[in-house]
């Protein structure tokens, strides 16, 4: 970082983003065109080659390196009661990841995807965020720098996922300050919230959204009060990927806010990104809906880790075999 303030490096990036490469996105839609099938027969499979390739830059694509990261964070905002589950339980789903016990860790060896998770400060939670920001400028700044390096080694397909007990409350927050409405119309059960609790929730939303009023205008000034450690990192790695021309797959509520604050700064900082899929989540699917994310799985599921991303990457990869495989038969 060099600006006087910290956010001015990554305002200049998302003013002045890479655009596709429509050259080799058109290269893939001809090769699928001329292959001996019935026109569009492969459905989105065929979009998914063909945005692979606008945002690789290759064509065919291919899917060489693929990386599931999972950024982990604690909230504050959980001593209000909003999670059924102990904060503890966001370190134990960390050390289960490194233990190689956890459902992501499983689908990455189904689909030869690589892994990394980051513990975030969880022995720290992030400020109160109905009566305080959840991290100062440079603390936000600084994290969303720290995400920036999950495609550090190299990656062509990131895949994004979250652990954060409470995190749910937080996405909800950030939505409603991103896109207005209050915390009922964003709020749902995460992990397991009653109605008492998901009562509480919005509550925590509404107190949230009122204390910090007109500062939430801005999406980074967002973030950095109603987000999270998770969600500055998560935004940093899809800002990274875009810089570096990598395709970008999100799972669950929490990136999906994350994105939605690079969305809010700029309309197309996401076009490099797909969805993988919806939770349950209500929140989730109007968030993606204001987004124009379609999801690529309908599968039901609210596990987080990335699981989703790392179960739609495997889709990705088949898309872009494919796609390489018909074009070598082609005759040109």
């Amino acid at each position: 970082m060099t600006s006087a303030l910290p956010f001015d490096d990554f305002r200049n990036l998302l003013a002045n983003l890479p655009p596709a490469d429509t050259l080799a996105e058109a290269r893939v839609r001809t090769l699928f065109a001329k292959a001996d099938k019935p026109q569009g027969s492969l459905g989105r499979i065929e979009d998914i080659a063909a945005w692979l390739a606008a945002w690789s830059g290759r064509a065919p694509p291919a899917v060489t390196r693929p990386l599931v990261a999972i950024f982990a964070g604690n909230h504050g905002v959980t001593r209000h009661g909003i999670s059924p589950r102990p904060v503890v339980a966001t370190a134990n789903a960390v050390e289960l990841c490194a233990a190689g016990g956890a459902a992501i860790n499983q689908v990455c060896i189904a689909n030869d995807l690589g892994l990394k998770v980051f513990d975030l400060a969880l022995h720290i939670a992030t400020a109160d965020i109905t009566e305080d920001a959840a991290l100062d400028e440079r603390g936000c700044a600084a994290t969303m720098a720290f995400g920036m390096e999950a495609i550090a080694g190299g990656t062509d397909l990131l895949c994004l996922g979250d652990l954060g007990v409470g995190n749910s409350t937080v996405a909800a927050a950030l939505c409603a300050a991103l896109s207005g409405g209050r915390g009922v119309d964003w709020v749902g059960p995460g992990s397991g919230a009653d109605a008492a609790m998901q009562a509480r929730k919005a509550e925590v939303v509404d107190t949230a959204l009122a204390f910090h009023g007109a500062s939430l205008r801005d999406p980074l000034e967002a973030l950095r009060r109603v987000g999270g450690r998770e969600f500055a990192a998560i935004a940093g790695a899809i800002l990274a990927a875009r810089v570096q021309k990598i395709p970008v797959l999100l799972d669950g509520f929490a990136a999906t806010a994350a994105a939605a604050v690079l969305h809010a700064a700029n309309p197309a900082a996401l076009d490099h990104c797909l969805l993988a899929g919806l939770s349950p989540e209500p929140g989730h699917a109007r968030a993606a809906g204001r987004l124009g994310l379609r999801p690529l799985l309908d599968l039901g599921m609210s596990h987080g880790e990335g699981v989703g991303a790392a179960l739609a990457a495997g889709l990705v990869k088949a898309a872009a075999l494919a796609s390489s495989g018909m074009a070598a038969a082609v005759k040109v």
